[in-house]
């Protein structure tokens, strides 16, 4: 009896995605729970597991896109496992048993390459032959390292005539066109997610920015004074994101029209603070969110941060970890921007933007002092939000990182 194997339904509002790739081929036989194929959504990664034994057989193939409730496969759970063979017979080494030796790591990792899910789609997206590169990890496996920086090579080597170094390109969508002048390639999921929402955001909510600016010094100071405690008693280290957390639940308690949403002829008012941490990573940007950070320590907060970077890396990160959050935070700071408007992050009605920390001369008690400054930036829906909230919002933030005893300091 043949079995459908089925797109499952992945989250709220993912109506389609993209099969990147398949873990098990045509005719491979196949035990319940093991990983079919990889989906790729506008949101998230997930591995589709066999719900039953038997033999598989494929209907589409790797890259295309497909909706949730398609049929992508069947498996065949009338046919039983192949036996496997009986172990041969030892047998004198001679010099015509060493051709018959298995491959050497290395070997084995430029041939069947059992990769990853996360390096196999970039594997795939840029056209890499994984024959030609050098494993850095284990046995000589592939690690993502290998192939960006293999892709990165490839881009450096191409010439003015259209040469380079590649493989010729499978899909015709992903090719060089117009003599090298500009290339065509088919947005991912995750892009097209991030491009819709951000248009939408603009369409649908009145988006007006305000800023303001704290000085660090106390904030630098006492996380100098506690690292070396905090790390050894954690494991992990105090950041500056854990302070603006805080110093964000303080702010929206003391404005709760931010922590809030408009939802068609309603306005809903959140009494919980679930704050969305922006992460940038290879494939765009995501917004896991730190759940009940209220009741969180500086450690757990940490904590939760790093895991979330880590899962956003790897491309592990699920569904659930993206979706509900009240309030976000983004810090364009680490990549060296001094002052942004930030876009919301639909249905929220707020958002607070972090910058590069710079040491700029100010006036302080009729003196100039050279101060670590930051630009804060918060944007916020002004249908919900009036002007004089959004700027008592950001004083509570600059007044809590300026004189961090107005936080609880649970290191």
């Amino acid at each position: 009896m043949s079995i459908e194997v089925k797109i499952p339904a992945v989250g709220e509002s993912i109506s389609s995605g993209v099969v990147s790739v398949w873990h098990k081929k045509s005719g491979d036989h196949v035990d319940a729970g093991d990983a079919l194929f990889t989906l790729e959504t506008d949101k998230v990664s997930t591995e589709i597991v066999a719900e039953k034994a038997g033999v598989l057989e494929t209907l589409v193939p790797e890259g295309q896109e497909v909706k949730i409730g398609e049929v992508v496969a069947t498996i065949d759970d009338s046919k039983a496992a192949p036996a496997k063979p009986a172990p041969a017979e030892k047998k004198t080494a001679s010099a015509s048993d060493e051709t018959k030796k298995p491959a050497a790591p290395r070997e084995r990792a430029a041939g069947a390459q059992a990769l990853s899910p996360a390096v196999r789609r970039i594997v795939d997206e840029e056209h890499i032959d994984t024959a030609s590169v050098g494993g850095m990890g284990k046995g000589g496996r592939l690690t993502k390292g290998d192939v960006l920086a293999a892709a990165e090579n490839r881009g450096a080597k191409q010439t003015g005539d259209g040469e380079s170094g590649a493989p010729p390109v499978k899909d015709q969508k992903d090719r060089q066109s117009a003599g090298d002048r500009f290339t065509r390639k088919r947005m991912s999921p995750l892009r097209r997610k991030i491009a819709a929402q951000l248009v939408m955001a603009q369409h649908t909510a009145a988006i007006l920015t305000t800023f303001n600016e704290c000085d660090m010094r106390a904030v630098q100071e006492l996380r100098a004074k506690s690292q070396e405690a905090f790390t050894k008693k954690n494991g992990l280290k105090l950041g500056f994101m854990s302070f603006f957390i805080k110093a964000a639940i303080e702010g929206l308690r003391a404005v709760p029209t931010l922590n809030s949403r408009i939802e068609d002829e309603d306005f809903i008012e959140n009494h919980f603070y679930d704050i969305g941490v922006a992460v940038g990573t290879e494939r765009g940007l995501v917004v896991p969110v730190v759940r009940d950070a209220d009741k969180k320590s500086f450690a757990g907060l940490e904590r939760d941060i790093a895991d979330y970077a880590a899962k956003a890396r790897e491309g592990k990160l699920k569904i659930e970890d993206l979706q509900g959050g009240t309030f976000t935070i983004s810090n364009g700071g680490v990549y060296g921007s001094l002052l942004s408007t930030p876009i919301l992050n639909p249905p929220q009605s707020g958002i607070l933007g972090m910058h590069k920390i710079m040491d700029r001369p100010m006036a302080v008690g009729g003196k100039i002092d050279i101060r670590p400054m930051m630009y804060l930036a918060l944007s916020y829906d002004h249908r919900a939000v009036d002007g004089k909230e959004a700027v008592t919002f950001l004083i509570k933030v600059k007044e809590c990182i300026e004189d961090p005893s107005k936080l609880p300091l649970d290191f």
